[in-house]
């Protein structure tokens, strides 16, 4: 997410990032529910509890728009962390203690979730962990189970370390970002003017192009900086792996650097509001534009027709919030994503590495 910092007095900054606070838990609290909705009433979906929740989750945020519209954001986003979001994280835990064959955790953690997410299926996967548990035989004959997953945890951790690029962009991304906050306010739109924040009319009559990488780098507070790492963070490494470090550094840095540009050019003709524009979105959507490259080139491999599917729905998604969001620089993140897709499409290896 890319914010666009008008150039007014610090209190009206402050109250513009608070109620994008409570929008952006709107959104989630509405989009994500819906999603669950579209999913799990699929054949295919096995937790069919999911839309229950999805439904009470939607209900409670409806009343918090009418009751109290200010706050509706809170109180939905609050319902969505823990009808939705812990329940997913939950389960995933209680499946990653069951693989690993400690099913009395798996058990006690199941349990726990049942307050949450009280469906017939986890009931289920809780008599069956108490089960085995108590079965030693059993027990043995999934042994093979076990260490099978045993390893699922040191795989993990090696394929972080096969993603350098990545690691090191959460890194600079975060000192820049303690810099940032070092200097002064980072609402401050001079604060931001010294530092480095995209101008089109510095970058085109001063000829301070710098400011096309170092806005790239500088967000516009902890939730800003938050979303964009994340999104860094599960969307980077299996691309890195898959096109190599330095294929992906330059999707990265090329897609940032056209999504600012694309961003001058559009103000210049007067389709984009005259702003200053931060942040690593621009570089986000060129990875997510640059995996869409990729599965188009190789687009016979396994499942790559359901990721590019997922890649679309993350485009829409994201568009949507663009046109709700006017903080945001839809423009931005347009650009960055073409300029992704075509870098991906250009630098994809001809026998990529597996999709992973």
């Amino acid at each position: 997410m890319n914010i666009r910092t008008a150039k007014a007095c610090n209190n009206i900054t402050v109250l513009t990032l608070t109620l994008e606070l409570n929008h952006i838990f709107l959104f989630l609290a509405v989009v994500s529910p819906l999603l669950v909705l579209a999913r799990a009433w699929r054949p295919s979906v096995p937790y069919h509890g999911w839309h229950l929740a999805a439904l009470v989750v939607l209900a409670v945020t409806a009343v918090a728009w009418f009751v109290w519209p200010d706050a509706s954001g809170y109180v939905g986003g609050a319902a969505w962390l823990l009808l939705l979001f812990l329940p997913a994280i939950g389960l995933r835990k209680v499946n990653e203690l069951a693989a690993q064959g400690d099913y009395e955790s798996a058990a006690k953690l199941g349990t726990a979730l049942q307050v949450l997410h009280p469906s017939a299926e986890l009931r289920e996967q809780v008599r069956l962990f108490r089960h085995l548990k108590s079965n030693r035989g059993q027990l043995r004959a999934f042994s093979s189970v076990r260490a099978d997953h045993d390893s699922a945890p040191s795989i993990r951790r090696s394929q972080l370390r096969s993603a350098p690029a990545v690691f090191v962009l959460i890194l600079v991304n975060v000192l820049v970002f303690l810099f940032e906050v070092s200097v002064g306010d980072w609402n401050d739109p001079e604060v931001l003017h010294r530092i480095g924040a995209l101008e089109p009319y510095a970058v085109v009559a001063q000829h301070e192009y710098w400011r096309l990488f170092t806005a790239l780098f500088l967000h516009g507070g902890f939730l800003h900086l938050g979303f964009n790492l994340f999104a860094l963070y599960l969307l980077g490494p299996p691309l890195e792996r898959s096109i190599g470090t330095i294929r992906f550094l330059a999707c990265y840095l090329i897609s940032g650097l056209a999504s600012g540009a694309g961003v001058v050019a559009l103000t210049m003709v007067g389709l984009v509001q005259v702003a200053q524009v931060i942040g690593a979105s621009g570089c986000i959507m060129g990875v997510v534009g640059a995996w869409a490259g990729f599965l188009v080139r190789h687009h016979h491999a396994p499942f790559a027709k359901q990721r590019l599917a997922n890649i679309a729905l993350i485009v829409v998604i994201q568009i949507a919030f663009d046109l709700s969001t006017p903080q945001v620089s839809m423009a931005a993140h347009m650009c960055g994503l073409v300029a992704g897709l075509f870098l991906g499409l250009i630098l994809a290896p001809r026998t990529g590495k597996s999709l992973r």
